[in-house]
């Protein structure tokens, strides 16, 4: 969007040529002293409207009380701590500690990991592996070079259901952006295939669209290296067959539009008629 221009009509010259003011003696100098004293009043109550906004320092939000977080159950659940000033930042949260003198939020059916990312997110701006300058993500020591299993592209599957739930978009946008930059195989891509339609809302296109298109260009080659899990996805989530399905048919139909194919977009064709 270009910026907007702003013109200034008129030059200092045809202000000077307005008339000159003459300062002359009796009533006529008081009246010019009464002009420059309510012209100095205004300029005052400027001056005063104009005070700068305060600045919520780092230090104001670690200034603000703790926050227990209950997260999980049995023998992995952990209790954590953040500040209430940085928690609010989401409304899930925000709302949560409005409606109750409580400083104690159960957090039982998330996931550890995810919880830690996003508190490391409200902390840092980012969480661990960082998104580097080069558009790829920084290495790992305790991960493979390629995910097969589904940990890795799982690991920020759930920061993003994570982020849809507590209401911040910009740690959503991340995660799903990060998804992208994992190196995989075709058993965690169905891992994480199977997750996405298992806790996302249909609606959901932006990280459902990938996963269809994923499968929709290679499902014929990588099919065979599932071992089966591909036929169990699409009985399992018809969603997702018919997702992929759908892929595949637009892009035939797109090919088929390039070629000229006049048969495109009609719905009745001839059917063998028996002898």
């Amino acid at each position: 969007m270009a910026d907007p221009q702003v013109q200034i009509g008129g030059g200092g010259g045809n202000l000077a040529n307005e008339g000159d003011v003459e300062m002359q003696g009796g009533d006529d100098d008081d009246e010019v002293v009464e002009v420059a004293e309510t012209g100095t009043a205004t300029g005052g109550a400027a001056e005063e409207e104009e005070k700068p906004i305060q600045r919520t320092t780092f230090v104001d939000y670690l200034k603000s009380p703790m926050v227990e977080l209950l997260v999980g159950s049995g023998d992995s659940q952990t209790l954590l701590t953040a500040h209430k000033a940085l928690l609010t930042k989401s409304p899930f949260f925000s709302e949560k500690l409005a409606s109750s003198t409580s400083t104690r939020i159960d957090l039982l059916d998330d996931d550890l990991d995810a919880i830690s990312c996003f508190l490391e997110y409200l902390y840092t701006g980012e969480y661990f592996p960082h998104k580097l300058s080069s558009g790829t993500l920084e290495s790992d020591p305790s991960a493979p070079k390629i995910d097969d299993s589904g940990a890795q592209l799982l690991k920020h599957a759930k920061v993003y259901t994570l982020a849809e739930k507590l209401g911040m978009p910009s740690l959503k946008s991340l995660s799903h952006s990060k998804i992208h930059l994992i190196t995989s195989t075709a058993l965690a891509e169905i891992a994480y295939a199977r997750y996405v339609y298992s806790h996302t809302s249909r609606s959901d296109l932006t990280i459902r669209k990938p996963v269809a298109s994923f499968w929709g260009q290679r499902s014929h080659v990588l099919r065979h290296e599932t071992e089966g899990s591909f036929r169990e996805m699409c009985l399992e989530f018809p969603e997702f067959a018919f997702d992929v399905l759908s892929f595949v048919l637009d892009a035939e139909e797109r090919r088929a539009q390039r070629r000229g194919d006049e048969e495109v977009g009609k719905s009745a064709r001839k059917r063998a008629r028996g002898a």
